[in-house]
């Protein structure tokens, strides 16, 4: 029985309002539950069924391929919305949308019920996203002054109890699965996979990765390879040496290779590609992020390389610093990856990771997002929601007390939320309604005070959108020069100030790297207690890299395998500024 007619019995004639979809391997699901919502009914009369993305690609791809099997122009019908993307129709006759969760959560903000959304459907659930755990919340709320809303969570691996009784109203736990929420799991066709381990671990897995590619396409029969990196630069790298040593092979004893990427930030056009059926005789390589995991599917994978990583953002409250790091994934992760070989027949899956490394080292189960994240976003919009007692706010998994403390005091000092914790009018509202970081809303906010909301726009703009370029290598490419003296910089500077005063860091004695100035004992400057200096250093695409300015901001910290922390987007600061725009941030020592 199809998946889609079991949901039909649920959604219709057992008249659940939350329905699981619990399945491991039947991954079109995706594309099949909208579009039989559509044609059973529950898109008339100006209704929309909504479908929600933890990531940007997976929400445009996903649109796309619908909007194909439905035969419909994108935008009209069949229609998605990201973060500065709107591929919907301004007429009103989208009646599936695919969007990203945190878009999702701001229309919340305009509209607290999502009246017009008949059903929502929250996909990769197990994945535990900031903004699907805050959706499960705020839908459960909505459900009580909707009860005709149809809320569906799909997921792979998804701890169904888990969810049944977070959505159930019953007091007792025995009867979560019984009261409003149906657990549908469905046994899609699962060819068998067999895992390879390395022996011992690796110390390059670029170069394994590559060297595992090459070993599968010249000694493995016909299939397509996916091999899962950790971002951009990786991936870029990774392709292109494949595409390099694949002019190498024996035109007359291989078959072609064809090596893709596939990422955010990776125009729309180059992501569709992976989806296409190479000719006869060619072998497609897709290297991709996580993405590829569960939320998309690329057709004729056989084989699968798994480095074993993934890159995550952890916040760290202690030093009030969060970091892109890369990280091992967990076991449900690793499970996911290897199932992806295993969708047209049997595939097999290399672990570049030794079988013990799995079994003792990999968590079971990847940690929410809500326990590693910066949580002040997502304060400052629940506060606009009206929820004005966030920490009574009932949560899936409830996030650190420190963390949520650390949220509340960075909105204070954005004089986002008053001495009572209650948001501002206007500023904290304003903050909340930009689809951007707090920190990034305030500089916009201040930039006429600084007369730079040009300069700041384009700055926005810039660290907000993924893309492959950055600022250093396009001034090089224009032959231009970068002047951290010119007079107009003056102000553009100090409106940064204004919204990064605690990402500020200031160079050490040496020289060799910087530390955070919220957490440095600096003769000028103390921070809170208990903090322990952070090693910063300036990445090396940062036009600043060559040079040692004693105190700057930048935007985020990424750190490396190493365990290395590079700051990105650095500016050149003066002291004194911190002591003029932030007072009240930092507590100023006298010099004796």
């Amino acid at each position: 029985m199809a998946e889609s007619f079991i949901l039909f019995i649920y959604l219709f004639c057992g008249g659940k309002p939350t329905v699981l979809t619990c399945n491991p391997t039947l991954v079109a699901r995706i594309l099949e539950i909208p579009q039989y919502l559509h044609e059973a009914g529950w898109t008339a009369r100006g209704r929309v069924v909504a479908c929600t993305q933890p990531r940007r690609v997976a929400a445009t791809t996903v649109a796309q391929r619908v909007a194909d099997e439905m035969r419909v122009q994108l935008g009209m019908e069949v229609g998605y919305t990201i973060r500065f993307e709107d591929c919907t129709d301004p007429g009103g006759k989208t009646r599936i949308k695919y969007m990203t969760d945190g878009m999702l959560f701001r229309e919340a903000l305009m509209d607290p019920l999502l009246s017009k959304y008949s059903a929502i459907m929250l996909d990769e659930a197990h994945e535990r996203s900031l903004y699907t755990d805050i959706l499960m919340g705020v839908l459960k709320k909505i459900l009580k002054k909707r009860p005709e809303l149809r809320v569906i969570i799909s997921s792979a691996t998804l701890d169904a109890e888990a969810f049944a009784a977070f959505f159930s109203t019953n007091k007792t736990p025995d009867d979560a699965s019984l009261d409003n929420t149906a657990i549908l799991s469905v046994q899609g066709r699962m060819y068998p996979v067999d895992i390879h381990y390395l022996a011992e671990p690796s110390s390059d897995y670029i170069e394994t990765a590559i060297q595992t590619v090459f070993d599968i396409h010249t000694k493995e029969p016909a299939g397509d390879i996916l091999v899962f990196m950790t971002g951009r630069e990786e991936i870029e790298q990774v392709v292109n040496e494949i595409r390099e040593r694949a002019t190498t092979l024996p035109p007359n004893k291989y078959a072609e290779i064809l090596a893709l990427p596939i990422y955010a930030g990776l125009a729309p056009e180059e992501q569709m590609l992976v989806f296409e059926l190479p000719e006869r005789g060619v072998r497609k390589v897709i290297v991709a992020t996580n993405v590829a995991e569960a939320s998309i599917t690329i057709p004729g994978i056989g084989f699968v390389v798994d480095t074993g990583f993934v890159k995550i953002r952890a916040y760290n409250p202690r030093t009030g610093i969060e970091a892109l790091t890369t990280t091992s994934i967990s076991q449900a992760s690793a499970e996911q990856r290897s199932g992806r070989a295993g969708r047209i027949r049997n595939g097999k899956a290399y672990r570049l990771y030794t079988e013990q490394c799995f079994h003792n080292d990999m968590r079971v189960a990847s940690v929410p997002e809500i326990q590693r994240s910066n949580l002040a976003g997502m304060v400052l919009q629940l506060k606009a929601l009206g929820i004005e007692n966030v920490l009574r706010f009932e949560f899936m998994t409830s996030p650190p007390a420190e963390m949520m403390s650390k949220a509340l005091e960075l909105l204070y000092s954005l004089k986002a939320l008053d001495e009572y914790g209650r948001l501002t009018i206007p500023l904290g509202m304003r903050l909340a309604e930009f689809p951007l970081d707090p920190l990034l809303g305030k500089i916009l906010l201040d930039s006429e005070k600084f007369g730079c909301g040009q300069e700041m726009l384009t700055i926005a703009a810039m660290v907000s959108v993924q893309g492959p370029h950055n600022l250093s290598s396009c001034i090089s490419g224009q032959g231009a020069r970068y002047d951290e003296t010119q007079d107009a910089s003056t102000m553009i500077r100090k409106c940064l100030v204004s919204g990064y005063f605690a990402q500020a860091a200031k160079i050490a004695p040496d020289g060799t790297h910087w530390t955070s100035v919220r957490e440095s004992s600096t003769p000028r400057f103390s921070s809170l207690p208990g903090y322990t200096p952070t090693k910063l250093w300036m990445h090396p695409t940062s036009i600043l890299f060559k040079q040692a300015p004693k105190w700057v901001i930048f935007h985020e910290v990424v750190e490396t395998s190493q365990a290395k922390a590079f700051m990105r987007e650095v500016s050149v600061i003066e002291p004194e500024w911190l002591e003029e725009l932030a007072p009240h941030f930092y507590q100023i020592k006298k010099q004796p």
